[in-house]
């Protein structure tokens, strides 16, 4: 088939759900005030790489380690709900020995490119054209790009205030999205 702007737009916006940059500023913000600088280029070509080398060898590198994409779903469901329970109790649970900079880890993985984004790829891996996933993939890419680049200026407009209540709303839904991917994926591992 090939080609197809609505099939595009489908992918763009499934992507953009799950990836949640806009919910993701608040994290991005506290990381840039703990490490000083995030380097967008190199976050959003990372992640980019991780989806796209995902979208075709996914499903095989799980196989040959043993995994199937519901054990991977599950598990990507705990990094979730640990990540949202540190957005919605101001608590921190990730811990890097000595970070230098947080652009690969954890912004590239698992913050854009992570368990949530790669199961997603998957799915649609069986129902769309990989060009198609992979465009919708570069689209995304760019918002994320933009939106690590304005972080601060997005910061100054919220305020302290306003970035505290978007990161606990989008903990609650990040906290919900976490559930239903457990839900939907762990009846599949009894089966």
């Amino acid at each position: 088939m090939g080609f197809d702007w609505k099939e595009i737009f489908t992918i763009s916006m499934v992507l953009f759900a799950v990836i949640d940059i806009i919910g993701s500023v608040p994290i991005i913000v506290d990381l840039r005030n703990k490490l000083g600088h995030i380097q967008s280029e190199k976050a959003s070509i990372v992640a980019m790489v991780i989806m796209i080398v995902f979208l075709f060898v996914g499903e095989e590198i799980l196989k040959l380690i043993g995994i199937d994409a519901s054990s991977f779903a599950v598990a990507g469901s705990f990094v979730l709900f640990f990540l949202a329970l540190e957005m919605i109790l101001g608590i921190r649970l990730y811990k890097e020995d000595s970070p230098s900079t947080a652009s690969i880890v954890p912004i590239a993985f698992p913050l854009i490119a992570g368990a949530g984004t790669m199961t997603t790829l998957l799915s649609l891996r069986a129902e769309y054209e990989k060009i198609n996933i992979i465009i919708a993939i570069i689209i995304n890419i760019i918002v994320v790009y933009a939106v690590l680049k304005s972080s601060s200026r997005i910061e100054k407009v919220l305020g302290v205030n306003g970035l505290s209540v978007i990161r606990k709303v989008f903990g609650v839904i990040l906290l919900a999205i976490a559930v239903k991917l457990f839900a939907a994926n762990v009846k599949q591992l009894f089966l």
